[in-house]
């Protein structure tokens, strides 16, 4: 190859790379210093190939949540930033799946492939963009749909004392939608990975997985995950929703997330309530 070849396929590309380095992990959160470009809420990726989310921009470090166990990274280690804001994946496939936080698959299944991607925090449409609620969505408990129908649109709050069956409402529910063209999302925060495979069992049985969609944060995942988990389930229910679909999508319990979200804040000195007020307006 000539000279003037070689001159020819240069490429001159230059590609500028926010990079950092590790202060302090454990508890599964970390400390970077020099990432002065990383948004709120981008992916970073540390350099053993755990991802991060940069939750916590202080004038001297960056506080990130490990979405991983983050064992093998290292004080000095190197981090860099994606340039892209949290975002998981969304398919028709996860539809009879059950999965993490991480949208990974925790059952039988193997990897599933999904060539689109949402955000986990996507903008809320606007109140005058909404249709009215019109449209009942029936929950198979006559009591409740002849007194207090809830609509298709409406978010419900359901209310009572521990050990109560408050869950057995909302199971009902997704179990009643069956054969009503309606997408079933059911997000698992905090609760016993036997408990959630209970209720895998009972929607297997009657039918309900083709249909439904489990995420999973059990009580033994970490905090971060536990609190990705409702915002995971959102946006697989907003997939089907812009798809002119309708979606239920039940949180079990937020109560979970916000002890989560609480620890989080703790550990990246934060204020543990603000964002947790402005997250149940969001939810409710």
């Amino acid at each position: 190859m000539t000279r003037e070849e070689r001159e020819r396929q240069y490429n001159r590309e230059v590609k500028i790379v926010n990079t950092g380095t590790v202060l302090q992990v454990g508890d599964d959160i970390a400390r970077i210093h020099g990432l002065d470009e990383v948004m709120a809420g981008e992916l970073v990726e540390f350099e053993e190939g755990t991802i991060g989310i940069a939750l916590n921009l202080e004038s001297n470090n960056v506080g990130v949540i490990l979405m991983g166990d983050g064992l093998m990274i290292q004080e000095g280690s190197s981090v860099k930033a994606t340039g892209k804001i949290a975002q998981i994946p969304v398919s028709e496939s996860y539809l009879g799946c059950v999965i993490n936080a991480l949208v990974k698959p925790i059952d039988v299944r193997g990897e599933i492939s999904a060539s689109e991607s949402r955000l986990i925090e996507s903008p809320t449409p606007a109140i005058i963009s909404r249709h009215s609620v019109y449209e009942p969505l029936q929950t198979g408990l006559i009591a409740i749909d002849s007194m207090i129908p809830i609509g298709r649109g409406q978010r419900e709050l359901i209310i009572g004392d521990k050990q109560t069956d408050k869950i057995a409402v909302a199971t009902d529910t997704i179990l009643n939608q069956q054969g009503q063209n309606v997408i079933c999302v059911y997000v698992a925060i905090g609760q016993k990975a036997s408990f959630v495979a209970q209720v895998v069992t009972t929607f297997q049985e009657r039918g309900a997985m083709e249909y439904t969609i489990v995420v999973a944060g059990t009580a033994d995942s970490p905090a971060t995950l536990q609190y990705l988990a409702p915002y995971t389930g959102a946006a697989l229910a907003e997939y089907f929703m812009y798809r002119e679909r309708h979606t239920l999508i039940i949180y079990d319990d937020l109560s979970k997330q916000a002890q989560a979200y609480r620890q989080m804040s703790l550990l990246l000195r934060r204020s543990p309530g603000l964002k947790l007020i402005q997250e149940m307006f969001y939810y409710l």
